[in-house]
């Protein structure tokens, strides 16, 4: 599996020393080991497989983006979706998960400004995402990052 991460595959500047933030360009088992792993830390519903992930990987919107150790092992993921709307090219984060193991170490903010540059580089005007109040210490990152939370109120429609 290829992963990219970034020009000339040096990590960018806003990574983490001891993490590599990598573009994920196609499927394998360690993918699908990982987010096995990764996905019931950050949500109750089940695990992708091989083929969702393959539907999400190759998405032309979304962009995985994943953590690595020192070690080599997948420590996090999330995804960055770049959508065009009428009020110009938008940019939403989510399914941002960081293994309970490895928390604590600048992988979410490694993770996190690595898809605001690739936003920022897209053109995207913002970045939205959400997260449940009581996911403290992320509310905490996300506004160290500059996200401001919004006077809004988000509703869902079960299907």
């Amino acid at each position: 599996m290829a992963y990219q991460t970034g020009t000339g595959g040096a990590a960018p500047a806003s990574a983490h020393p001891d993490v590599q933030i990598a573009v994920c360009e196609g499927v394998n088992d360690e993918l699908v080991a990982a987010f096995a792993r990764l996905h019931p830390q950050l949500s109750s519903s089940p695990p992708p497989d091989a083929a969702a992930l393959e539907r999400i990987v190759g998405h032309a919107a979304n962009t995985v983006l994943i953590a690595r150790d020192s070690a080599g092992g997948i420590v996090g993921a999330m995804i960055l979706v770049l959508f065009p709307l009428a009020s110009g090219l938008r940019a939403w984060i989510e399914d941002v998960v960081v293994d309970e193991s490895a928390r604590g170490r600048g992988i979410g903010a490694a993770l996190n400004r690595r898809a605001i540059e690739i936003a920022q580089q897209a053109g995207a005007r913002t970045v939205d995402l959400t997260s449940r109040p009581d996911r403290e210490a992320a509310n905490r990152l996300y506004a160290r990052l500059g996200f401001n939370q919004r006077n809004t109120n988000v509703y869902r429609l079960e299907l």
